[in-house]
């Protein structure tokens, strides 16, 4: 009997196991209710939305690369002699061919809707009024000149730089040999 009652024993004890499992995994689930929820169900999602955004930029970065180059890019350049003139030179009204502005005070910027405020030259008929100029000459300044032609007087492609005064002209910027670059034609032909 002794092997019946093991085998009986054996029989209840895994039943038991069993049973106790089985309370045990309705008692977990029953006492613990984990509840995950995912809002994004049936919504969907544009993967090109970023890539049009990054498209937009890279847009926005070459519009301004272009405008750059655009505003800074030579359209073309000219080597000629640079020389200083005020507006109360001998032969000078003090007024500006172009535009007819006095200049006779010192004046000797001009604020361009494009460029900002810039230096005021007299050019021959080569460069047409309005054009605008960049030039180098270290006897002047150490960064680049932007200029506009505004005045006329000068020969060939010549460029005469509008100074405070004669005497300022005569004392900085002398007479040298300069190469230039036109930025923008202008309006005259």
């Amino acid at each position: 009997m002794l092997s019946k009652s093991k085998f009986y024993l054996n029989y209840i004890l895994k039943i038991g196991v069993i049973v106790v499992a089985l309370f045990a995994l309705s008692a977990s689930t029953s006492k613990t209710k984990n509840y995950s929820t995912n809002e994004n169900i049936n919504k969907s999602v544009d993967l090109g939305a970023m890539a049009i955004y990054i498209n937009k930029e890279e847009e926005a970065r070459a519009n301004e690369e272009a405008m750059q180059t655009y505003l800074w890019g030579a359209l073309d350049s000219y080597t000629g002699d640079l020389t200083g003139y005020g507006a109360d030179c001998a032969l000078c009204t003090g007024r500006l061919a172009c535009t007819g502005l006095d200049v006779s005070d010192g004046t000797d910027t001009y604020i361009d809707n494009t460029y900002g405020e810039v230096k005021i030259v007299a050019s021959s008929k080569n460069l047409a009024c309005g054009s605008i100029i960049r030039f180098e000459s270290k006897r002047i300044s150490d960064e680049p000149i932007i200029a506009i032609v505004l005045d006329r007087g000068v020969l060939g492609n010549d460029i005469d730089l509008l100074t405070p005064s004669e005497e300022y002209a005569y004392n900085y910027v002398g007479r040298s040999s300069i190469t230039y670059d036109v930025l923008r034609f202008g309006w005259e032909k």
